[in-house]
């Protein structure tokens, strides 16, 4: 069912196809290594062993749209009937005909359980579900709903679920693998010799940018107003962490005060209102330091808006005289944070060495966006449009799904050069122009980096820059970053160890699957030709030169020396 020439050949994707038929499976692959390419020929053979129809999920209304462009291309139905998509913008009273239009259906998490529930969708006939972003499918996220619906009504089901992200913890991998039914990790690494040669290599600056005296002037009575509530909580013995105040260290300190209440301790309810304005400082104070007066100005907006503003802490909290002074100092101001002009420069350089070059930059919040729009106008060449969510924050309106696939367009034609995106452009899309992403800031999830930075370099030589205050929090963000992200593919291997994996002989589901080059061969006797060709060399004897005579010899080591320091089991040696 694949169209002629659409899909290329490679045979890590062909050993990932045939092992995901076996049985369900969770698939982790790099960004940019074609997840999808595996997803459209797992649905090929499905439909074609098993009949019934496919059902593929994505988290977001864009990547729907996306998807549902990639397999219009990729796959021909038997029966001349396009796939078709089905989303929260089609009104429910549609979508019931809309589920038997196709054998081969992309949806959102969200119609897709609420159909079922209302019992619209029948799922019996579901011989295969993909889940794109499959990191969300833990809690009570709608995929992982989805997940359990399916394998509930399903007799025997079969789950491919695709990420580059799956989590650093062990824990969220196997509640993920746990949730969809999986029996079996797929995972391949960059490096290996099969990969390598198909991914663009990827250039990751971090640039430090110092935060302008005004800005932490504005800072320092927060920041005395914070040391003084947890000096009074460290003589109490609720705030115990050493160190620099930091956002764990308040939130045992309001688990201690939570237990002293318990016991009786009058004196601890104050603690816990103390403890509470000490986070909101927290996060204003890293609001001014890392992102700026836009991100804080929204912040406190928010604060009133929201539920919470009818709180009597919080009335008290934005009632206070400094809080005030600063409300006002920051409805007069515009944004003055070093990584505005950053971002200006960076762009202006990109754009004016590389005429057709497309730029990204990420932000956490919809004011910082708004902010950059605003300081790149004027900018020769540069044509830049906001992204962000459906929801309406801070006076500000959403996108509509059909807007946000519009301005998607708008980028990829060129029509615009510069995206300018909150969180909700960093999950699986694929802009294959964009050649520099900039994060405004660093962000702690490993999950979310590298979504972020799978936005470039999908194509051909990317590069990633990350804007860093200096002496914030963006310092231990990034390092947290890292930290997790060096952990991941530890986590991952673990938990694929304690699998059951069902019985699986080598190639045997790829007999539908043939490989046109200069001659048509099997598509197992191309993985095999690929596999021999990247088997590492050993050779027969040691062909290294003879030692300097000069250096001395290491004597004989101990046995305790061979484990080097930090490892815990196999996958580190």
């Amino acid at each position: 069912m694949l169209s002629d020439g659409e899909i290329e050949a490679r045979a890590y994707q062909l050993e990932a196809v045939d092992e995901a038929l076996t049985s369900s499976m969770m698939l982790v692959l790099p960004t940019a290594a074609g997840k999808t390419a595996v997803a459209w020929m797992a649905i090929g053979e499905s439909l074609n062993r098993n009949g019934g129809w496919a059902l593929m999920i994505a988290p977001t209304v864009a990547l729907v749209q996306q998807h549902l462009e990639g397999v219009l291309e990729a796959i021909e139905l038997p029966d001349g009937r396009k796939p078709v998509s089905v989303t929260g913008k089609d009104p429910p009273s549609k979508r019931e005909s809309m589920w038997g239009a196709s054998k081969l259906i992309v949806a959102t998490p969200q119609v897709v359980r609420n159909d079922v529930e209302r019992g619209v969708l029948d799922l019996s006939g579901c011989c295969l579900l993909v889940l794109d972003e499959v990191h969300h499918c833990t809690g009570s996220h709608a995929m992982a709903q989805v997940s359990d619906l399916y394998l509930s009504k399903v007799e025997s089901p079969l789950i491919l679920g695709a990420t580059a992200s799956p989590g650093s913890r062990p824990e969220d991998v196997r509640e993920v693998c746990s949730r969809m039914g999986a029996n079996r990790i797929h995972i391949r690494d960059a490096e290996e010799p099969m990969l390598s040669g198909y991914l663009s290599d990827l250039e990751v600056a971090e640039i430090t940018v110092r935060v302008p005296q005004e800005i932490r002037d504005m800072a320092e009575p927060f920041r005395l107003w914070q040391s003084g509530i947890v000096d009074r909580q460290r003589r109490l013995g609720r705030y115990v962490m050493p160190g620099v105040v930091s956002y764990s260290g308040l939130s045992n300190a309001m688990d201690r005060s939570q237990v002293a209440i318990s016991r009786g301790e009058s004196s601890a309810y104050q603690s816990v209102s103390q403890i509470a304005t000490a986070m909101r400082l927290h996060h204003l104070i890293n609001c001014l330091l890392s992102q700026g007066t836009s991100a804080s100005r929204e912040y406190l907006d928010r604060m009133e808006r929201d539920e919470d503003g009818t709180k009597k802490s919080v009335l008290s909290f934005l009632r206070d005289p400094r809080i005030r002074e600063l409300r006002g100092a920051l409805s007069e101001m515009s944004e003055s944070h070093s990584k505005m002009g950053a971002v200006r420069r960076l762009v202006r350089e990109r754009i004016r060495r590389e005429e057709g070059s497309r730029v990204i930059v990420f932000a956490n919040y919809r004011d910082t966006v708004s902010s950059l729009d605003n300081a790149l106008i004027g900018l020769e060449g540069v044509r830049s449009v906001q992204f962000v969510g459906q929801s309406s924050k801070g006076g500000r309106e959403g996108l509509s799904p059909k807007k946000q696939v519009e301005r998607l367009d708008s980028f990829r034609s060129g029509e615009s050069n510069v995206l300018l995106a909150t969180s909700i452009g960093e999950e699986g899309l694929d802009i294959p122009a964009a050649d520099l992403v900039i994060f405004y800031e660093p962000v702690s999830s490993e999950i979310r980096t590298i979504q972020r930075r799978g936005r470039t370099g999908r194509r051909r030589l990317g590069e990633v820059v990350v804007l860093i205050a200096e002496d914030t929090r963006d310092e231990g963000s990034m390092a947290a970053a890292k930290r997790r992200e060096k952990g991941m593919q530890r986590a991952v291997h673990r938990v694929r160890r304690e699998l059951p994996r069902t019985h699986h002989s080598d190639l045997s589901n790829l007999g539908s699957f043939t490989v046109l080059d200069d001659a048509e061969i099997t598509a197992s006797e191309f993985v095999k030709s690929e596999r021999e060709r990247n088997r590492l060399e050993i050779t027969e004897e040691d062909l290294t030169g003879d030692v300097d005579p000069g250096v001395s010899r290491v004597g004989e080591l101990e046995p305790k020396t061979f484990r080097p320091h930090g490892q815990s089991g196999l996958e580190d040696f």
